[in-house]
């Protein structure tokens, strides 16, 4: 029983919380609540952490002979990070995908984000990828920390099963996918077509900007074609994971 918050674990735990950089050389990632422990490859699973409560709750059991600690409701309370803690926190090694494990489909739907910042808008583009059939997620390297306990919370478990990769430049990645027949599209405001007339039955990738500032020039000026949404109104703008989540669900509907 972990008793108090000076416990060398409690500190980990805190750091593993707020540092990417702990987290990176540790290799793993904090993922809490039932849902997420639930969901979450018993096989990555490093150590479930569980408040006395839950544990007296559930019993031995619930844990699947997994490696645990319990902790007095207030120090786990001070470990998480949500005002109302479910009791249960997972530390599980992080993911390592190639690009090629994205590509294993004859005609894969892919998803490339550019700088993104919001935590909430990446964790709820990812969980949209997974619904929406998309076969996996690139990520520039100035994009949110995936593994940020915000952006892990808002994927709702899709973390789990969506394959992404981190790359230095997007840019550099886009002669790649099409030497392998996946056309790009841009979502921006100069686009001659809307996006619903397209064709995204075959390889295809939709590139999705920063919130402030969209789509750098560079990426932009590289993709196959710029696609627009309609806009009413005076917005000129979608909230980037609104905007992905359109594009995505247009390209579910012409693949059914």
């Amino acid at each position: 029983m972990i008793a108090s918050t000076s416990n060398p674990q409690v500190r980990n735990l805190l750091q593993l919380q707020k540092k990417a950089r702990v987290r990176n050389g540790q290799d793993v990632f904090l993922a809490e609540g039932l849902k997420m422990f639930l969901e979450a490859p018993k096989a990555r699973i490093h150590k479930v952490y569980l408040s006395k409560s839950l544990y007296e709750e559930k019993g031995a059991g619930f844990l699947r002979d997994l490696p645990a600690e319990i902790m007095e409701d207030r120090v786990f309370a001070a470990v998480s990070d949500t005002k109302t803690p479910q009791g249960i926190l997972c530390v599980l090694r992080q993911f390592h995908y190639r690009l090629e494990d994205l590509l294993t489909k004859k005609h894969p739907l892919l998803l490339l984000l550019e700088d993104l910042q919001d935590p909430g808008n990446m964790g709820t583009i990812f969980r949209t990828a997974e619904g929406a059939g998309v076969d996996g997620v690139l990520l520039s390297k100035n994009c949110v920390d995936l593994y940020n306990p915000k952006t892990i919370r808002s994927t709702m478990g899709s973390i789990y099963r969506m394959p992404f990769v981190c790359v230095e430049r997007l840019e550099d990645t886009l002669p790649f996918l099409k030497e392998r027949g996946i056309r790009t599209y841009a979502a921006h405001l100069q686009g001659k077509n809307c996006y619903d007339e397209e064709d995204y039955r075959r390889g295809s990738a939709f590139l999705i900007g920063n919130e402030g500032n969209g789509l750098s020039r560079e990426l932009s000026d590289q993709a196959d074609a710029l696609i627009r949404i309609p806009m009413h109104g005076q917005l000129e703008s979608l909230n980037a994971a609104v905007a992905a989540s359109i594009l995505m669900y247009e390209a579910c509907r012409q693949r059914r």
